[in-house]
């Protein structure tokens, strides 16, 4: 059986291997996701002023908009709503940061609901 430190290792192994191959620049911001086992949030950060440029979490859909939807179907909306918000902003093209997490299920939802918003990346 594989301790909880040793989990704990491979996880943080897994970030950085990720990040060492994603920068974000002030041109190409980095979309960074976190997931959880409720919730779903994302921030796009520009790495060289270590600035977060736009943040939504699934906790800030209103009630009528959460009601009767999967987490999956949430995380489309999180997706959405951050394009959205970075389109405001004039950001138009990100680096994807899965961090430790695999590219499916809510967090490739996340990513094309964020492409359906128009981000390029």
């Amino acid at each position: 059986m594989i301790s909880s430190r040793a989990l704990a290792q491979q996880r943080v192994r897994r970030m950085r291997r990720v990040r060492a191959k994603v920068q974000g620049s002030t041109e190409r911001p980095r979309l960074s996701v976190h997931r959880s086992l409720a919730h779903m949030s994302a921030q796009i950060i520009d790495d060289v002023s270590g600035k977060t440029l736009v943040a939504f979490r699934d906790v800030d859909l209103s009630d009528a908009e959460r009601k009767g939807k999967t987490k999956t179907e949430l995380a489309t909306l999180v997706g959405q709503k951050l394009g959205e918000q970075a389109k405001v902003k004039g950001i138009e093209k990100v680096v994807f940061d899965r961090r430790d997490k695999k590219y499916h299920g809510r967090v490739k939802a996340l990513a094309e609901g964020a492409r359906a918003a128009g981000l390029i990346f």
